[in-house]
């Protein structure tokens, strides 16, 4: 079963905490095994997992990946705009999808670990495709 997570951005880079939206998707598909996959099919946004218990952390995040690539006007790719190629060169970095275990109709997190949207050229609408497959054994 194919759904989508919709995803407003309010800022040009930052992160979302999407926790609650993916765990509401799998508790509504009722599979109690199996796995969930995440997908976010934009070329300036990504997803990952990391900490959300020190908020200072997605700053970090965000900071660092900033610092890494910065918004820049030599890149050979410029379509749109330099941060637009920026956008691009991060999510690739960062990456497009994450598998996840579902185990007891939940999905299966490490105690500090949250799943965050990555938004590189915002504010925008986004979305994230979800995935969930019933375990067959």
């Amino acid at each position: 079963m194919l759904k989508r997570v919709q995803v407003e951005t309010t800022v040009r880079e930052g992160l979302i905490n999407i926790t609650e939206a993916v765990r509401e998707v799998v508790r509504k598909s009722g599979i109690e095994e199996g796995v969930c996959v995440l997908y976010v099919p934009h070329t300036t946004a990504a997803i990952t997992l990391n900490s959300c218990l020190d908020p200072a952390t997605l700053q970090d995040l965000v900071e660092e990946l900033h610092r890494l690539v910065p918004t820049r006007v030599d890149f050979h790719h410029t379509y749109d705009t330099p941060a637009d190629a920026a956008g691009h060169i991060k999510s690739t970095l960062v990456g497009h999808s994450v598998t996840l275990l579902i185990t007891q109709g939940d999905v299966a997190l490490g105690g500090s670990q949250s799943i965050l949207f990555f938004e590189f050229d915002g504010p925008r609408q986004r979305e994230v495709w979800v995935r969930v497959i019933r375990d067959t054994d």
